[in-house]
């Protein structure tokens, strides 16, 4: 909470600035598994959350504060989360943003290739609202704006991970089992080591075009063995990473096409020969959405993952551990309906991977009951595949959930 003090001493001062709002919610949220966890617990989530957003502008100046307060029953804790903290500054050719904050990038819907900031995958699986599955960053950014084009550079001095759901509540597939005995490494924090983004963005042809780079560190931790053949302590640590991409989104054929490509360097097995680490990767996407009719759109998506030296990746991957593919590839699917003057939302996302055969289905239904308060009913539904492939390790998990929320 060192962030918050600081802006709500400066909020406070009506004086200091000239416009200023605040608004939040209440929100209720409980997902209840179909099975029992490997804890033996029932539910993946079950929460009260309280959220307070401030925001303040004077001038080219602006401040913005959002912060949750929750309590989790599964768990038994209290919790106070810092969702977003930062001060800016707007200028006519660049602006500056110092701070916690939430960066989006690429096209993807729900598939990330150039968006290399980290994810809340554990919100995701278990139903939370779907702002959660962004997680924010303590970092600076900086926007440049000449004729030509616009540029959009992030430093990141404190490396923050993935979040992945824990093996209390969900049916996580684990290569070594027996061994207890883990530790962690984060990457070297701080100025001398940062990660660097770098967006450069324009329109071409009524195209919305963007080139992407990202020096920094897989946000998934690698598992690495004090000995591969007969491992008795696992280190997990994350290894360097250098990403260079490519997008385009715009109108054609009666819709929205999108095209993302992105080269996934892996800076510390550059010749792909210890199976641990991850390879070199090719990842390719293209999306396509479209109004088939009034209030219903239908979007469709199709990603592949190319490792470059599958290979040397095979040879010398030790025994019993799961190869991974040299082409991985997902196909999604959205549909989206809305209906009673547009206070009814029904919804279902799909995920199916071709390589494994696993998937995950997503069904659910919104109602806002008045422009304050709205419930949602859905469910995540996994399987297919193998034990450890991405969604059939969690054949288990299925569970249904419930969210309520009043804003104000």
């Amino acid at each position: 909470m060192a962030h918050v003090i600081p802006l709500l001493f400066l909020l406070s001062s009506s004086a200091a600035w000239a416009d200023v709002s605040i608004g939040g919610f209440a929100q209720g949220g409980y997902a209840l598994g179909t099975s029992s966890n490997p804890d033996g617990g029932d539910f993946k989530s079950a929460e009260e959350r309280f959220q307070l957003r401030i925001d303040a502008a004077s001038g080219p100046f602006g401040l913005f504060l959002k912060t949750d307060a929750a309590w989790e029953h599964a768990g038994e804790n209290a919790d106070i989360e810092l969702r977003e903290a930062y001060a800016n500054y707007s200028a006519d050719m660049w602006d500056l943003r110092v701070g916690r904050q939430v960066i989006t990038w690429g096209t993807g819907d729900l598939v990330f290739i150039n968006d290399v900031f980290p994810k809340d995958y554990a919100a995701f699986f278990s139903g939370r609202p779907m702002e959660y599955f962004k997680a924010g960053i303590d970092g600076v950014k900086i926007g440049l704006y000449p004729s030509f084009a616009s540029f959009d550079l992030v430093l990141v001095p404190e490396f923050e991970q993935d979040n992945y759901p824990d093996g209390a509540r969900f049916h996580l597939y684990d290569p070594m089992p027996g061994v207890t005995d883990r530790s962690r490494e984060n990457p070297a924090s701080g100025t001398k080591k940062p990660e660097i983004a770098l967006r450069i963005y324009r329109n071409i042809g009524g195209f919305d075009a963007s080139a992407y780079f990202y020096r920094g560190f897989w946000r998934q931790p690698a598992m690495i063995p004090d000995n591969p053949a007969a491992p008795s302590r696992i280190t997990l640590t994350y290894p360097a990473l250098s990403v260079y991409g490519a997008s385009i989104q715009g109108s054609a054929l009666d819709g929205v096409v999108n095209l993302e490509a992105g080269y996934y360097n892996s800076c510390d097995d550059s010749d792909g020969s210890d199976p641990m680490i991850p390879n070199s990767q090719a990842r390719f996407l293209v999306g396509y959405q479209r109004q088939f009719w009034e209030d219903f759109t239908l979007g469709a998506q199709y990603y592949t993952e190319y490792m470059i030296d599958h290979a040397e990746y095979d040879k010398n991957l030790p025994s019993g551990f799961p190869a991974e593919k040299k082409l991985n590839q997902l196909a999604s699917a959205r549909a989206t309906q809305f209906l009673m003057h547009q206070t009814l939302r029904l919804s279902f996302f799909a995920f199916y991977s071709l390589s494994g055969g696993d998937y995950l289905l997503n069904p659910e239904a919104k109602y806002n009951f008045t422009d304050h308060v709205w419930g949602a009913l859905g469910g995540n539904i996994f399987g297919g595949g193998h034990e450890w492939s991405r969604f059939g390790q969690m054949d288990k998990d299925d569970n249904i959930y419930i969210q309520a929320r009043y804003e104000f």
